[in-house]
């Protein structure tokens, strides 16, 4: 009976195998179908783990069962980002998958983390807030007309570079990745990867939320004759503590609980603002 010994949780076979033009197409082909299964619980994470199916189905088909599993975790992590630049990050996510070890591979979920948002900012103005609407331009001033061509110009021009980008993307991202690597395997490039990365989301996320959640309290505390108002001395102390311990809260309820309650928690926190806000506690 053949049985396949592990090496740092991954088989001999697996480290040596190379993706090739075709498994890269395949991603591709895959991305085309990744909106469909957004949810608002991790947006596009299943449609991430889809389209990575194929590398892993490559690189992992030796492993054992435990190392397969940990594989397809890492890809149902949180993930949302502008599908045509996000295409970047499923290539250069394939070439961190084939070129890293299994003590490496928290390098994988680092750099989509790091990478989504500012690709996703970059995507929407470039795709979404320019060259759709150029195109849209073109076409309607054909379809005034009355020209048949109009919506049929537009169809084809935003799709040769909505298409287009995302076979692109997918191999250089790829390729780019790969030579990143094996130009720097003595220089613990892994490691560093994973740094930037992190401290790039941590930034993003941070900016996130102190540019869209607003917690204040009208709370006024009367001292005699005068009053305080606890709004303006929490600002005098800290501006944004109330958000700053409010995200801290929910951040550390997530943590505790695994993601396991995120829609019950959403729904507490609906629950909660209302009433707060019924009593003049927070608004």
């Amino acid at each position: 009976m053949n049985q396949t010994i592990s090496y740092n949780g991954v088989s001999p076979t697996t480290q040596d195998k190379k993706l090739t033009k075709a498994d890269l197409n395949r991603i591709f082909w895959n991305i085309q179908t990744m909106s469909f299964s957004y949810n608002y619980e991790k947006l596009q994470t299943i449609g991430f783990a889809h389209c990575m199916i194929p590398v892993l189905d490559k690189l992992y088909a030796d492993a054992d069962k435990e190392t397969r599993v940990r594989a397809m975790k890492r890809h149902l992590e949180f993930y949302n980002s502008q599908i045509n630049t996000g295409a970047l990050i499923l290539g250069v996510t394939a070439a961190l998958e084939e070129k890293t070890t299994e003590e490496e591979k928290e390098a994988v979920v680092s750099v989509k983390a790091g990478l989504m948002g500012p690709l996703a900012g970059l995507g929407d103005s470039l795709l979404k807030f320019t060259w759709l609407p150029i195109c849209g331009s073109i076409g309607a001033a054909f379809a005034l007309q009355g020209n048949i061509i109009g919506p049929i110009l537009m169809f084809i021009l935003f799709n040769l570079v909505n298409i287009g980008s995302k076979y692109f993307f997918i191999h250089y991202g790829y390729n780019k990745g790969v030579d990143l690597i094996e130009q720097s395997k003595n220089s613990n490039i892994i490691q560093r990867i994973s740094n930037v990365a992190n401290v790039v989301g941590v930034m993003v996320l941070g900016s996130l939320i102190a540019t869209t959640v607003k917690i204040s309290t009208p709370l006024v505390i009367a001292v005699g004759e005068q009053s305080i108002k606890v709004q303006e001395m929490f600002d005098k102390v800290a501006p944004n503590l109330l958000t700053l311990l409010f995200s801290l809260g929910i951040f550390f309820l997530v943590k505790r609980f695994k993601g396991k309650y995120t829609v019950s928690l959403i729904i507490a926190m609906m629950v909660f603002g209302v009433i707060c806000s019924m009593f003049g506690i927070l608004s």
